[in-house]
């Protein structure tokens, strides 16, 4: 079908008829100068893709009636200009790919049609681990051992490259992809910053901020383009007719802003007032990323931790074991380790790492503790993970590095690592002390996720803070100190050395990056990035339209989702009689679900790789094995520290409660799908946040889970829901589990009728006679026709085969 909106399309530049935007300012709406600028975007989107079923024209008027419509719960569609992926999320997406090709032929259709929508770039940057560090050859060593464990996926990847359009891999070693507004109650929304503070933010501080929108909730954080914006893209080298072009386009749209003019400012349904100079150097922990906490209160905010109740704020630890210590050996010398006592410290993750004005912060920093005779202790694991080739330029080039060396900061790879869980093994010596001490040992690191069991088995705590922080608490050696009042330790004449004594000033910082940070060295770093890799150059994969593959293969494997696959649809089936897997509380992650760093020993999936002749060495990372559906089912919910209502304790575990046995969960949902019973999961508010995982939706479906009913969900966790055709039910407002009663015990029917409509509520009726209703929360009628085709992948399967 047409777009009826093509008659706003024109071209911008006379000389170039062939390019042609689609000017918003010949809808000749009052409406659309009041918009804020994200909302314009999401306008240009749906008024360029309108095709009268993904987008249709009546989107385009709810997103113009925005202010109107805000609390209605109305979902809009957006297609974006171009998608990035790194490889923990690439591979499974390449191999549902694969797959769908091998299914549309099946049925038979074309299967060369099976391809990315839009154009996508997927950057090899989560795969490399922490094995080696301090020491001067530990970049080239972890990259040699990334493509030793990973050359089945990088061959594949590289396959798939080569196989499909519209996709560019980005190789390993190139680089990486990529707060506290959640007290406001941003969940859901669009937030978008103005005022004249904005204009006194970097680029790469907008970036940080915007990239931390998953942590306070929000669907999606916006800095509207303006001379700032266009000065980062001349500093870092992009071609200058390319900017003038991108400028003028936005001035033609009103999409150029000017934060000093406040003429300027849209209509926002709630304007939220922060002084920059209220701004305090915070921290974020111990176990989620929301969790601010003032530096000046860290020793105070840890040590109430240590005694609170299980939970989020809480390691209940019993009063008489909060001074415990643990002595050890360690390259023949004796240390003792704490409560608080940091074992890990990396700079790392694409939130800090690519910021020069906090990346030559650290650097200043290391050569004043340096100079001050200050040092940290040897078997801490430090390391530095820069955000680019860039990065690592300008901290030679400005003579830092060698004093980040000499604080164990050497330069380990180009990748998230320690952030994503790749943060290799700690000391032996290390990890006794810590497990024989019941010791709450302590992460540090610059980067943007921290939830339970991510960064490390054996760091219960785990704080975000920013580079420069990361080597001061390296240093300190300990979270429970109060820079203000105690030092980081005594110089060479025994003086004590605070952190405000080697802190650089922002003067200081703005100078080194003015001479450092050039557009020269961008150009030459990016010119290369997809050819510097040798190893990635020397690689060889197949051409072929079809993937042919490997049944011993541990790391890709063809997934289950089409094996029964015809071209028609069946009707919506009621869930009768489902069990509950899990009985849930608040704030369940994506990590929870489906985590993405170390697999335990005596997990399932460690048991499957085991099997297939895999020592523990081999085991790579949940993350690093998404492309196998069988590693992964098996890691849903095998998080360490996940919290099941059913048990008294951490555990990936459940009951089995026609046996009552407590079993792994994979084992449980095993028994009970060899038994043909379905089940559903039982939820909180928040179901799902954190970091967007399609395997936190495949790996439940997976174990035959039909529905979650929660109070809320993380928005783009209930899409990919919706995606794989599991049902997310939610609570009437003002209920939940506890005001109805549900213990997790009982059975469940959920009636589903043949005709649906978008969020409808349903019927669920127990074994023991109650019932209530829930909102069915299929939000638009395109999830309805997901939902009846079985999800997305099936959909597009159809359509293609058709």
């Amino acid at each position: 079908m047409s777009n009826p909106f093509a008659h706003l399309a024109e071209p911008l530049d006379p000389a170039q008829p062939g390019k042609k935007f689609f000017n918003l300012n010949k809808l000749e709406d009052s409406r659309y100068g009041r918009l804020p600028f994200s909302i314009r975007v999401l306008l240009e989107a749906a008024i360029r893709n309108c095709d009268q079923f993904l987008v249709k024209k009546d989107d385009v008027e709810n997103i113009l009636n925005w202010n109107v419509l805000q609390h209605e719960n109305i979902e809009v569609p957006f297609k974006p200009a171009r998608v990035i992926l790194q490889d923990f999320t690439g591979v499974p997406a390449v191999v549902d790919f694969a797959a769908m090709r091998d299914a549309v032929k099946k049925l038979g259709g074309n299967p060369e049609k099976i391809n990315p929508v839009c154009p996508a770039d997927l950057v090899i940057d989560h795969s490399i681990q922490v094995d080696f560090n301090r020491r001067a050859d530990s970049l080239q060593k972890n990259q040699d051992l990334e493509f030793e464990r990973n050359r089945e996926r990088f061959e594949f990847l590289k396959w798939g490259s080569q196989a499909f359009r519209n996709m560019r891999i980005i190789p390993p070693g190139s680089g990486i992809i990529h707060q506290h507004l959640r007290q406001v109650g941003v969940v859901g929304k669009f937030v978008e910053f103005f005022g004249p503070g904005v204009a006194q933010l970097s680029i790469a501080d907008r970036a940080t901020i915007a990239n931390m929108c998953p942590e306070y909730g929000a669907t999606a954080a916006f800095f509207p383009v303006d001379e700032v914006s266009i000065k980062y893209l001349v500093q870092t080298g992009r071609d200058e007719d390319k900017v003038k072009h991108i400028k003028k386009y936005l001035q033609a749209v009103g999409m150029f802003r000017d934060f000093s003019d406040s003429s300027q400012d849209p209509d926002f349904a709630q304007v939220v007032e922060l002084d920059l100079k209220t701004v305090v150097p915070c921290c974020s922990g111990p176990k989620r990323p929301q969790d601010k906490v003032a530096v000046s209160d860290m020793k105070k905010d840890f040590e109430s931790c240590l005694g609170a109740k299980q939970g989020f704020k809480g390691f209940q630890i019993a009063p008489d074991h909060h001074n415990d210590h643990k002595t050890f050996i360690y390259d023949n010398s004796e240390f003792t380790l704490a409560h608080g006592s940091v074992v890990i410290a990396a700079i790392t993750s694409c939130t800090n790492t690519s910021n020069p004005s906090v990346m030559l912060g650290a650097g200043l920093l290391a050569k004043k503790a340096v100079d001050a005779g200050l040092n940290v202790k040897p078997y801490i694991k430090t390391s530095l993970s820069p955000g680019s080739g860039v990065v690592t330029y300008y901290l030679r080039e400005s003579g830092v590095m060698p004093y980040l060396s000499q604080l164990g900061f050497d330069v380990v790879g180009y990748g998230c690592m320690t952030c994503i869980g790749n943060s290799g093994p700690l000391p032996e010596a290390v990890v006794e002390a810590i497990t024989q001490g019941d010791l709450v040992a302590v992460g540090v690191l610059s980067g943007n996720r921290n939830f339970e069991g991510r960064v490390h088995p054996n760091t219960r705590a785990n704080y975000l803070a920013s580079p420069p922080l990361v080597i001061a608490y390296a240093i300190a050696g300990t979270i429970r100190i109060d820079f203000e009042k105690e030092p980081l330790g005594m110089n060479a004449k025994g003086q004590q050395v605070f952190l405000k004594d080697i802190w650089p000033t922002r003067d200081e910082i703005q100078a080194v990056e003015r001479q450092f940070v050039i557009p020269g060295m961008f150009k030459e770093v990016y010119q290369k990035i997809e050819t510097v890799n040798e190893s990635w150059n020397a690689l060889e994969a197949p051409s072929d339209t079809l993937y042919s593959w490997n049944p011993k293969s541990t790391y890709i494997k063809s997934p289950p989702f089409f094996e029964d696959l015809t071209l028609d649809l069946q009707p919506p089936k009621s869930i009768v009689d489902a069990y509950v897997l899990l009985n849930l509380g608040d704030s369940v992650t994506t990590d929870h679900i489906s985590p993405a760093g170390n697999i335990a020993r005596n997990s399932p999936a460690a048991r499957y790789l085991t099997n297939r002749g895999l020592t523990p060495r081999d085991f790579n990372s949940y993350g690093s094995r998404r492309g196998n559906d069988a590693i992964m089912a098996r890691g849903t919910f095998a998080n360490i520290r996940l919290l099941n209502k059913f048990l008294n304790k951490q555990a990936p575990q459940t009951i089995h409660l026609p046996s009552g046995e407590v079993l792994d969960v994979f084992d449980a949902a095993e028994r009970y799908q060899q038994a043909g019973l379905p089940l559903i999961i039982l939820a909180g508010k928040e179901y799902g946040s954190g970091s967007s995982r399609d395997w936190a939706a495949k790996g439940p479906f997976l174990l035959g889970i039909k529905a979650v009913l929660a109070e809320s969900y993380e928005r783009i966790h209930r899409s990919n829901l919706v995606g794989m055709g599991v049902i997310p039910l939610e609570y009437l407002p003002g209920e939940n589990a506890d005001t109805l009663g549900l213990t997790g015990r009982e059975r469940y029917t959920i009636s589903i009728p043949e005709t649906l409509k978008p969020q409808m509520k349903v019927q669920v009726k127990l074994d023991t006679g109650k019932t209530f209703q829930a909102v069915m929360r299929f939000d638009t009628d395109v999830e309805l026709t997901y939902f009846h085709n079985g999800g997305i992948l099936n959909y597009m399967i159809r359509k293609m085969a058709k």
